[in-house]
């Protein structure tokens, strides 16, 4: 049995995600992020970098941090989300890494200079909402082509993408100019997967608010 110690957060749903189009059975912990439980010394003897999400067993002879690497290890564990052919995994790899090292962080600062620094940091607020706006407009253009972000099959690719964009609030960042995107993300967010995990955060997130 996987345990995720997660929260309602951009990162953590990914996994949540994974889990339920692999069809694997798991449980969920809260880690209240908003009270700082992520700090504590019991999830920092997890990870000890004090983030979700953390996926685990039952007897915690393994345990993995970074969402993008639980992804890959899913995949490839129980065979599925990623293509065994060269260029498609290639293909997965590569936006993997690009919202490792683009879209994640701009959104993240993004939104952490507007929420908590608006007044004292406009600079930063407006070098790393520009580049998330660029990194949509990126990820659009590939959407135009083809339904998935690393080509004609659904990955785990897409469900990183997913997670930033699911809470592109945070940052203050719409759809409006990037119609490739909000097709993409409408029909992710049809996929029953998407709505069980969507579903299950949320109320972990109302119950230990």
């Amino acid at each position: 049995m996987y345990h995720v110690y997660a929260f309602a957060t951009p990162n953590s749903v990914k996994v949540p995600i994974a889990l339920e189009e692999l069809g694997i059975d798991y449980t969920l912990h809260a880690v209240n992020v908003r009270k700082g439980e992520q700090k504590s010394d019991a999830f920092l003897a997890l990870n000890a970098n004090g983030k979700v999400p953390v996926l685990t067993t039952d007897d915690r002879d393994f345990t993995l941090t970074e969402s993008a690497a639980i992804l890959v290890y899913l995949a490839e564990k129980h065979g599925k989300l990623l293509s065994q052919d060269p260029v498609r995994r290639a293909r997965t790899f590569e936006q993997l890494f690009v919202h490792a090292s683009g879209l994640s962080p701009a959104f993240g600062q993004a939104g952490y200079f507007l929420k908590f620094a608006p007044e004292v940091m406009p600079h930063a607020i407006e070098r790393f909402s520009g580049e998330a706006n660029r990194q949509l407009k990126l990820l659009d253009a590939i959407l135009a082509g083809q339904p998935f972000v690393a080509g004609d099959e659904y990955s785990i690719a897409d469900i990183a993408h997913f997670g930033w964009i699911w809470r592109r609030a945070f940052p203050n960042l719409t759809l409006d100019d990037t119609p490739h995107v909000r097709r993409w993300y409408d029909a992710m967010l049809a996929r029953p997967a998407t709505g069980r995990a969507i579903e299950k955060l949320e109320l972990l997130a109302k119950e230990n608010g």
